[in-house]
């Protein structure tokens, strides 16, 4: 005979199988569609990265091993287009920090505060792809308000300044050589890569990063501040030793969710603004992976290049969870 304490194990038993079973059924649909549509691609290109596959079937398919992952790294191009993955970066510190002078300006007890915070916050709704039209036009070399600017100024003052043409230009700050992995002095100046810089600096201090700042800022125990305020501390000092490091965190996660970003980004801005060019400078790894994919059909060499990718990325992500986690504390 069946005690009472052994009944009510076995209702609890069956009562908890029939809540995983529901809740199984609820996750079901997501779970389905993350196999199917993002863990399942993903597998596949990586099998796929050790064959020869190639849609207009050119040549017979065949498993080639490791033979796209070695004439990706003596193909120059690759190379080339690492560099100029990299040299987008090079807008990142300069965006962040904005976001974070931006956050504290607007971070004030004034009248009409929240109006600033939603006009500078409004770009980030509008489509990226009417927003690099729009800085496309801007850059014209022959109408674009940017160079209009640049000529009436150097006018007025005398200057005699010949303004860049942007994204016509394969000029760098840098001066880095177009075809070879070197620096250029006749590549020295303001060109393709420099605009997209530019761009991309005025669309993400006033984004994402400016709310994740405003957020933390609002975090920051007032005590503290007022405490270093009755010391005789400056507005400077204040922020430098009492808010800066509350903003640790944040502007760790900040710096890294950016730069995995950087190193995903560039496809929108070579596709709509320059088509990669010009002679590739504005080629990033996630362009060069579409252009061999459904430009030249070349799918295995396009997913060895997009598992490289992704390397580099986890490798750099390592590094920087491993000695930017050091100083923040939680």
């Amino acid at each position: 005979m069946t005690t009472p304490p052994a009944r009510l194990q076995n209702s609890r038993r069956a009562r908890e199988r029939r809540d995983l079973w529901v809740a199984i059924g609820f996750l079901l649909p997501n779970l389905l569609g993350f196999l199917l549509f993002t863990s399942g691609p993903v597998l596949f290109s990586l099998v796929v990265s050790f064959s020869n596959w190639n849609l207009q079937q050119t040549v017979p398919f065949r498993w080639v091993g490791v033979e796209n992952y070695v004439q990706m790294l003596h193909n120059s191009e690759f190379w080339l287009y690492t560099i100029n993955t990299f040299y987008f970066l090079l807008g990142m510190p300069i965006a962040v920090f904005g976001s974070l002078f931006l956050a504290v300006m607007l971070s004030q007890k004034l009248r009409g505060i929240v109006i600033f915070r939603t006009l500078f916050y409004l770009p980030s709704f509008t489509s990226g792809v009417a927003l690099m039209i729009l800085w496309k036009s801007l850059y014209n070399p022959d109408f674009g308000l940017i160079n209009a600017a640049i000529r009436h100024v150097s006018d007025l003052l005398h200057l005699g300044i010949t303004p860049p043409e942007w994204l016509l230009s394969t000029k760098n700050v840098l001066g880095l050589d177009v075809e070879r992995v070197a620096v250029n002095r006749a590549q020295w100046g303001m060109g393709a890569r420099d605009a997209i810089i530019i761009m991309g600096i005025w669309m993400g201090i006033g984004g994402n990063n400016m709310l994740l700042y405003l957020a933390a800022l609002t975090n920051v125990p007032q005590e503290l501040t007022e405490a270093g305020e009755l010391d005789g501390a400056s507005s400077w000092q204040v922020f430098r030793h009492i808010v800066w490091p509350q903003l640790a965190p944040t502007t760790f996660f900040i710096l890294v969710m950016s730069f995995i970003g950087g190193l995903q980004g560039g496809f929108e801005q070579a596709r709509v603004m320059t088509n990669g060019g010009p002679a590739g400078t504005t080629t990033t790894l996630s362009y060069h992976i579409y252009t061999k994919a459904f430009e030249e059909f070349q799918i295995g060499y396009a997913s060895a290049v997009s598992w490289a990718l992704f390397a580099l990325i986890f490798v750099l992500t390592l590094v920087n969870w491993r000695f930017g986690n050091k100083e923040v504390s939680y």
